[in-house]
């Protein structure tokens, strides 16, 4: 997998951390550099977290599962797009989180947003992508982004969540489109 794929894959995951922390900013009243660093902290390291997880449990089934894993790849980075598309049209209903950047809070809200890393994981398993420069680059754009999305959020509101959300779906569905498409022979 090249090294734009892996970036486009980091950025995808992470527009559900961006989106929270744009909503953590709107919600913080006195923001500092402090409080940014432990939003981007928390959603940056669950989302390095979660992948290797995934990675090492798709590492144990990969020999069963070659044949298939390309499909398996475009299934579960469709889904996981179309879910964040679906959310990006839905977010409006949600109430805005509390300004707590408490452990239990931000444990909670990072476990959240990081859940379809797991499932990313698995599929950069079967891909036999460098695990290590992956979880590396999605820690740190996801640190970036969080950081960034509660100052936008604690300058602009919320008008920007949905599109973060959006532009992740859309990212996530192209690179599993394009996973599968590679193995198919239809792309080079």
């Amino acid at each position: 997998m090249s090294l734009f794929s892996l970036f486009a894959i980091a950025v995808g995951l992470s527009m559900d951390a961006f989106a929270v922390s744009i909503c953590k900013g709107l919600a913080i009243r006195q923001l500092s550099l402090k409080k940014t660093i432990i939003v981007g902290v928390w959603f940056g390291g669950f989302q390095a977290f979660m992948p290797l997880i995934g990675y090492l449990l798709g590492s144990r089934f990969e020999s069963y599962i070659t044949s298939i894993d390309h499909w398996i790849a475009f299934i579960l980075l469709a889904l996981i797009g179309a879910s964040m598309i679906k959310n990006a049209f839905t977010s409006g209903e949600e109430s805005l989180p509390d300004d707590s950047l408490n452990a239990k809070t931000m444990f909670f809200l990072a476990l959240a947003t990081s859940i379809d890393a797991l499932a990313v994981g698995i599929t950069l398993a079967f891909l036999q992508v460098d695990i290590v420069a992956a979880v590396v680059q999605i820690g740190i754009i996801t640190f970036l982004l969080s950081m960034a999305g509660v100052k936008i959020g604690n300058t602009f509101g919320t008008r920007y969540r949905s599109r973060a959300e959006l532009a992740g779906g859309i990212i996530l569905i192209v690179m599993g489109a394009k996973i599968l498409l590679e193995h198919l022979g239809i792309l080079v």
